[in-house]
């Protein structure tokens, strides 16, 4: 493991870089499911492909250097990936999960591991204070978003790490809207980190996978068990193109956010929209403290139109923009998380943690920023009519 000065460089050399034994420049995709051993005991490091791939095991290298983590882990999405760190949890134990998270992650928790006795509650992680007074002996984790998904509510993450450790409470933090380029929670004092890699990491919108990282030896044998035991590994030739895509991940995502940045003042100035979330804009819910701890507000964006501005025209009126699910890609992409990614979040409890049927999610791409302005500025304008 190389140490290097910048990310920028980690992203290109870090981890396993290249193959000794060609000279490739370029890890090699072993499709294979099983290995040939010299004899009983005897190996080269590898034995069946479930427990341990080369290609797989460089990404995991890779994104645990790049966290700063003790050790990574690979599955076949991000969903995947939450539920093998849900499974360190016994029945009677409690998850203290932020107000507004990615509903799929209310989804397996409500649909799944409470029926193992796994409970689960929704808390504002952002109001640290209130936080502490919620936890009783039964929580043995807090898992959290920030910026959180889709209203990008910013939570201290710091902050919470002291709280948990006080308490002997694993702090899981899912980083997938930043990226270990713009923030890393490890250093923030959190236990565990996740990404779904379908979106930034991977960065083309070409594979599903999610990455694990974890600060200790205990926990890296804990989920190394279970992700062997359960099976939901990333494959070698998705893995090869995860390692590909964050090669480029600082000058996408420079990208990415110097286009959000201008699309979120142009909404913030627009008199058609009625609300704009963003941690980068000043004055945002949480912007000194996501300042503190990121780089910068990432390339996330919501929003609301005012009435009589109608959201079901200004999704068809869209022309570069694409409505679909996901985000992350080079292309940007818009969502209705009221219907799509939180449709599985019971409608009152959309509306109490303030998920409304008018919300809009943009997913900023690295499009010509005029070209995005003008789509927008369209399909408002039809919205109108």
């Amino acid at each position: 493991m190389a140490n290097y000065k910048d990310i920028e460089s980690t992203l290109i050399h870090g981890g396993v870089y290249g193959d000794r034994f060609t000279g490739a420049v370029n890890v090699p995709i072993y499709q294979t499911s099983t290995f040939e051993q010299e004899g009983l005991g005897k190996h080269k490091g590898w034995e069946y492909a479930r427990t341990g791939n080369p290609t797989r095991h460089a990404l995991e290298t890779l994104i645990a250097e790049l966290e700063k983590g003790k050790a990574g882990f690979a599955f076949s999405s991000g969903m995947a990936a939450i539920t093998a760190v849900l499974s360190l949890f016994q029945t009677g134990d409690r998850v203290i999960i932020s107000r507004n998270v990615y509903g799929g992650t209310f989804r397996v928790l409500d649909k799944i591991f409470r029926n193992f006795g796994i409970k689960y509650s929704f808390e504002d992680t952002s109001d640290l204070k209130s936080l502490t007074q919620k936890l009783s002996k039964d929580v043995k984790a807090i898992l959290l978003e920030s910026p959180a998904n889709p209203l990008l509510t910013v939570t201290d993450i710091a902050g919470i790490g002291k709280i948990a450790k006080e308490n002997g409470i694993l702090t899981i933090v899912d980083n997938t809207f930043m990226t270990p380029y713009l923030q890393r929670p490890l250093e923030l004092g959190a236990d565990i980190v996740v990404h779904s890699a379908t979106k930034y990491l991977g960065g083309h919108s070409d594979l599903i996978a999610g990455l694990v990282v974890v600060n200790s030896e205990e926990l890296a044998e804990r989920l190394g068990f279970i992700q062997n035991a359960t099976g939901g590994i990333l494959a070698p030739f998705d893995s090869f193109l995860l390692i590909r895509g964050i090669k480029t991940l600082a000058v996408r995502m420079d990208r990415h956010v110097e286009n959000a940045q201008a699309v979120a003042k142009y909404l913030q100035n627009h008199e058609a929209v009625k609300q704009v979330y963003y941690p980068g804009l000043e004055g945002a819910q949480g912007y000194e403290v996501n300042q503190k701890q990121g780089k910068n507000g990432g390339a996330m964006i919501s929003f609301e139109l005012k009435a009589p501005y109608k959201i079901s025209k200004f999704f068809s009126s869209l022309k570069l923009i694409a409505l679909a699910e996901s985000l992350g890609g080079v292309e940007s992409l818009v969502c209705h998380p009221a219907t799509m990614t939180h449709a599985s979040i019971p409608e009152e409890k959309r509306k109490e943690i303030g998920i409304s049927d008018a919300l809009i999610r943009l997913s900023i791409g690295i499009e010509s920023i005029q070209d995005l302005l003008f789509d927008l500025e369209q399909a408002i304008g039809e919205s109108e009519k």
